[in-house]
């Protein structure tokens, strides 16, 4: 017995010595894999930032965004290089640290120093985001379109992260004319609760004081391609009418509004959404007639307080609330409808996303013919930007684009951010320039 239980100790022994050893190689594998992305990662700060999101990042490259712009071979060399190294990104915890004081966050983001003119501070905007995760990304959005007398509604998700909902509260409490929606929904995709975070919002937005000309609609992952200056200038040239797409269905797309569709578990990336069943939907009511287009518009306040009261658009929600996606047609088909303010009419053309510069979309299978090439990535056959398309983007003429991803390119985004604030600066000093120059006549003149 006790040469047995000598045996049996000693093989436990040296299992427990194979496991210790194997442990121990283990972590000596991690050890050096932290060490090699940490040594091969890289932190790009976001542009015009006096205060570190994070303490943790402290490797600083130098980026000349003018000589991106102007395709420098040297300069985008450098951002593809720099682009291939793991890029570190801060979490939505960053976001919650820097927003815990909202003196400093406004002052380390200049929040107050935004310049603003005359012309601007009399053509109001208001602004729907609908987001749900990366609360420094969102930030950044915020900063690029924000104009202390313009006024931002925040809908988040209801299943967003608590450090993110903690983040877009901080950011809300912080921010002058910056407001959480009243009421959020839980979003699924392609699903009517997407619809539904967007009218939450403006209903919001035409409660408020501020007497906003035109609303616009963004997500997490877009950004502004022009200055507020330069969108207000370009807005008002609307008189009244709207900006989105709408065009005529093909037969595939009809079909996402022709049947009745239930929201379920799916086995892939988003576990819920609408799926098409085989019993038909009766016939849009009050005779509308379907368009197709996106989920973003620029619509103008006139156009909003309409659908609001309009049993018409009442009728045609709880009509596409078993559709799919009926966010790409709701607006398309409203602004057509005969007698809403800045109405297409239906004999018009289509209004296709070319035409409508809401948002500028790089779809895979038309690069090469359309546009150039995407030299980010791509997700669902849309191209998350790179930062060799920078001059393509501010110079196409759209004023918003989609997609962005700090992972994917975030020198892009720095870059972005870099020339909307020399716009902005670049009003101000013509400006400037002009009456400087119109005294100095004045003076001539009666001297």
């Amino acid at each position: 017995m006790k040469i047995r239980c000598a045996h049996y100790t000693h093989r436990l022994r040296h299992r427990c010595f194979l496991f210790s050893l194997s442990l121990l190689a283990v972590c000596l594998l991690k050890l050096v894999y932290i060490k090699v992305t940490v040594r091969d990662s890289v932190y790009i700060q976001p542009y015009g930032i006096t205060v570190s999101f994070s303490s943790t990042h402290n490797h600083r490259y130098d980026i000349n965004c003018t000589a991106i712009y102007e395709l420098d071979p040297v300069e985008i060399g450098k951002a593809l290089q720099i682009k291939r190294k793991a890029i570190v990104d801060v979490d939505d915890d960053s976001t919650v640290s820097l927003t815990s004081d909202c003196q400093t966050f406004l002052k380390a983001r200049g929040y107050n120093e935004a310049p603003v003119s005359a012309a601007e501070r009399s053509f109001p905007l208001a602004y729907s985001l609908v987001v749900h995760k990366n609360a420094p990304m969102v930030e950044r959005i915020l900063h690029a379109i924000y104009a202390p007398h313009n006024i931002y509604c925040i809908h988040y998700d209801q299943k967003s992260s608590p450090a993110f909902i903690k983040a877009i509260t901080n950011l809300a409490r912080c921010t002058p004319n910056v407001f959480i929606a009243s009421k959020l929904e839980s979003v699924e995709y392609a699903h009517i609760s997407r619809l539904n975070a967007d009218l939450n919002c403006l209903s919001d937005l035409l409660r408020s004081e501020v007497n906003w000309k035109y609303v616009i609609n963004l997500c997490g992952q877009d950004f502004p391609l022009k200055s507020n200056f330069e969108l207000v200038l370009e807005l008002k040239q609307l008189n009244g009418s709207n900006m989105l797409e709408s065009s005529r269905p093909s037969g595939l797309k009809k079909q996402r509004f022709s049947f009745q569709h239930q929201l379920k578990n799916v086995p892939f990336e988003y576990r819920r959404m609408p799926v098409k069943t085989t019993v038909l939907k009766d016939a849009p009511p009050h005779g509308i007639e379907m368009f197709i287009g996106s989920a973003y518009f620029v619509l103008s306040r006139d156009f909003v307080n309409y659908i609001s009261s309009s049993q018409v658009a009442k009728d045609f929600l709880a009509w596409s609330a078993d559709t799919y996606s009926p966010d790409e047609h709701f607006w398309a088909t409203l602004v057509r409808v005969p007698g809403v303010p800045g109405h297409i009419p239906r004999s018009e053309a289509d209004v296709t996303d070319l035409r409508s510069k809401t948002r500028l979309v790089k779809w895979n299978y038309l690069e090469g013919n359309l546009y150039p090439a995407c030299t980010g990535t791509h997700m669902r056959s849309v191209c998350i930007y790179g930062a060799a398309e920078l001059r393509w983007l501010l110079n196409y003429g759209h004023w918003f684009a989609n997609k962005f991803d700090p992972k994917v390119d975030p020198i892009l985004i720095k870059c972005l951010e870099e020339k909307l604030m020399e716009k902005r600066q670049n009003v101000f000093l013509m400006i400037y320039l002009f009456l400087n120059e119109s005294v100095t006549l004045y003076n001539n003149h009666h001297s």
